[in-house]
């Protein structure tokens, strides 16, 4: 290996670690851990193809949740789970399984995301931009702002995923 490619790997190898090290200290810090969801058990960083709305506001998270909320309260069941935004501007969204023994493991949150996705791709804002095909709910909730996405089964299990 030349020197040069020596050089690209080690500052490859020096970003991946700072960027998991600044990604451990946002969890150590996280208030909300022991409160609204217990340690979480796994986290992922999640690359968005999306870029932040230009207005996009504490105020907006917070209306995107309660029209999510609002949709959920309408259907003709209870809901399985709770959505709400936490954090200083309201950048965290979090997931909250209403029922025992759901969304316990990584697998069945995974399919709990699939969900919204398929939903957000038959928004006007996906429509609008052609990216119905390409856009999943992380990528809404990039748009709209939010930072970190947390979802638990309400008890002994939660999975954080960093939007960067």
């Amino acid at each position: 290996m030349s020197w040069r490619g020596s050089w690209q790997l080690l500052s490859a190898l020096l970003s991946a670690s700072l960027l998991l090290g600044a990604a451990s200290a946002a969890h150590a810090a996280d208030r909300h851990v022991g409160y609204y969801y217990p340690q979480p058990m796994s986290r992922e960083v999640y690359e968005p193809r999306a870029a932040t709305l230009a207005d996009a506001s504490r105020k907006g998270r917070i209306v995107f949740v309660t029209e999510l909320t609002n949709q959920m309260m309408n259907n003709p069941y209870p809901s399985p789970f709770a959505v709400f935004a936490k954090g200083s501007d309201a950048q965290k969204m979090i997931i909250t399984s209403l029922y025992a023994d759901g969304y316990n493991t990584l697998f069945r949150m995974r399919g709990l995301l699939a969900l919204p996705s398929a939903r957000a791709r038959s928004t006007a804002i996906f429509a609008q931009y052609q990216v119905e095909y390409l856009f999943t709910f992380l990528d809404l909730l990039k748009l709209f702002g939010f930072e970190q996405l947390a979802v638990t089964d309400g008890d002994q299990f939660a999975h954080q995923i960093l939007l960067q």
